[in-house]
């Protein structure tokens, strides 16, 4: 599991480096714009990186798991929450001084209220997760009581709400709703696969019929092919989460039980455990920090050598991407940098070895 969970941080963080551009527009401005939106074409690419539905799978499988013989679910709750909430205050405390030193370095108020917009915009996704483990014992005792019939109800869920969104002239505001039924699903999903529910056959039916259905909306229904948010797109699979993103997660989650036992062989290696043990402990760090480093190497290069291609350039075609990957690269090692120096706040005092993450 603890491979699942590396996997879907990785793909995460690639993601967003790979279509997250910042075009530089004159002295200490940028402004960010997305491949996607000038090559539309590349819109499969992200399928790959897309990895929500994995997260929140992982999570409730772990939520479930991680519960000690005997122990209340009050006492499992604080232990999790405290483990999303330490990394949090180190994060808002460098970035004041970051923001005071990026006006007197001359970058404008919105290149960093940019900047600081990209900073927080994974803790949307904390704020879901934390609500969910908060309500760890409810979706639980849903499982219990109602298995995968629960599942199908928080599908139909979504179809209803795209359907008055979309179709019936509901507010647009209604479509917010999906991110409870949208989110709810695979957490749902890992406490039931924690709990035995999903098997091959399990894994075999969603992916084939998750991704089938993903296909059908995005060909025939008018859905975005791109699993992730473009600039200036009329309509995001994941602003709110649309019932095209919600069958591309059970598609994905159907993946994840088939691979769950070939990477659980993969990881009985003993580099490989204890590579991806030591991603674990600084998993949260990296999910927080990530846009950190690549908002560093951008500003650290703008500032130094000037605008470069692949880092302040406009996405345009091929090319941009050609000379992008190697800027990975250094992000990498900015954010390896960063990891070290604020994993520790992740970690916090010594616990024990069985701990299966968040």
């Amino acid at each position: 599991m603890d491979a699942l969970r590396v996997f879907a941080i990785l793909g995460v963080v690639l993601g967003h480096w790979l279509v997250t551009a910042f075009v530089s527009a004159g002295p200490g401005r940028l402004h960010v714009t997305s491949p996607l939106k000038a090559m539309p074409e590349l819109a499969p690419i992200p399928w790959v990186f897309q990895t929500l539905a994995v997260f929140f799978l992982v999570g409730g499988y772990s939520a479930a798991k991680a519960r000690r013989p005997g122990e209340a679910w009050a006492s499992l709750m604080r232990r999790r929450l405290t483990r999303f909430a330490r990394p949090l205050p180190v994060l808002g405390l460098v970035w004041v001084p970051v923001t005071a030193a990026l006006w007197w370095a001359g970058f404008s108020a919105g290149t960093i209220r940019t900047m600081v917009e990209l900073v927080l915009s994974p803790l949307w996704f904390l704020c879901v997760y934390v609500v969910l483990t908060a309500f760890t014992p409810m979706i639980a005792a849903a499982w219990e009581r109602f298995g995968l019939w629960g599942a199908a109800v928080l599908v139909a869920a979504t179809a209803v709400i795209d359907l008055g969104r979309f179709a019936l002239g509901a507010p647009g505001w209604t479509g917010w709703a999906t991110v409870l039924t949208a989110w709810v699903l695979p957490f749902y999903l890992g406490l039931g696969w924690a709990d035995g529910g999903l098997r091959r056959r399990s894994g075999l039916v969603l992916l084939g019929g998750g991704a089938t259905t993903t296909a059908l909306l995005v060909l025939f229904a008018g859905y975005p092919a791109s699993m992730v948010g473009v600039p200036g797109a009329a309509v995001s699979n994941l602003s709110p989460p649309t019932l095209a993103a919600v069958a591309f997660g059970l598609a994905q989650t159907g993946l994840a039980v088939l691979l769950h036992r070939p990477l659980t062989r993969w990881t009985r290696h003993a580099r490989v455990r204890s590579a991806v043990g030591r991603f674990g402990r600084s998993a949260m760090t990296v999910f927080l920090w990530h846009q950190t480093a690549l908002m560093g190497v951008t500003t650290v290069t703008l500032l130094t050598l000037g605008s470069l291609q692949g880092v302040h350039s406009a996405p345009g075609g091929p090319e941009w991407i050609l000379t992008r990957l190697p800027w990975l690269a250094v992000c990498a090692a900015a954010l390896t940098v960063i990891t070290v120096l604020a994993g520790r706040f992740e970690r916090g005092p010594s616990r024990p070895r069985k701990d299966l993450g968040w």
